[in-house]
C-alpha cells in the first residue's frame, strides 16, 4: 500500500529539520537533505507501524474500516 503525505523540511544551521504535517509526532533531523528525507521515511514508516500494533492490541473487537476525506 502506497500513501501520499507532507514533508515539511527547513534548513536550521547546518542541519536539515523535517516532520510530516499530516502525522503528529513524525519528525527527524539530517545533516544533508537526502539525509533528512531517508530519515524522514524511515520515522513515517515506524510510526504508522507502532500505530496499526497499538490499535490492534487495544481494539481487538472494533469494527475497522476505511474511511476517505478530501482536503
Amino acid at each position: 500500500m502506497q500513501r501520499e503525505f507532507t514533508a515539511v523540511i527547513q534548513k536550521r544551521g547546518r542541519w536539515y529539520v523535517a516532520y510530516v504535517e499530516e502525522v503528529p509526532g513524525v519528525n527527524t533531523q539530517g545533516r544533508t537533505l537526502a539525509e533528512a528525507r531517508r530519515n524522514l521515511r524511515e520515522a513515517l514508516r515506524l510510526i504508522l507501524e507502532a500505530n496499526r500494533q497499538l490499535a490492534a492490541a487495544n481494539a481487538r473487537d472494533a469494527r475497522r474500516e476505511p474511511i476517505t476525506v478530501r482536503v
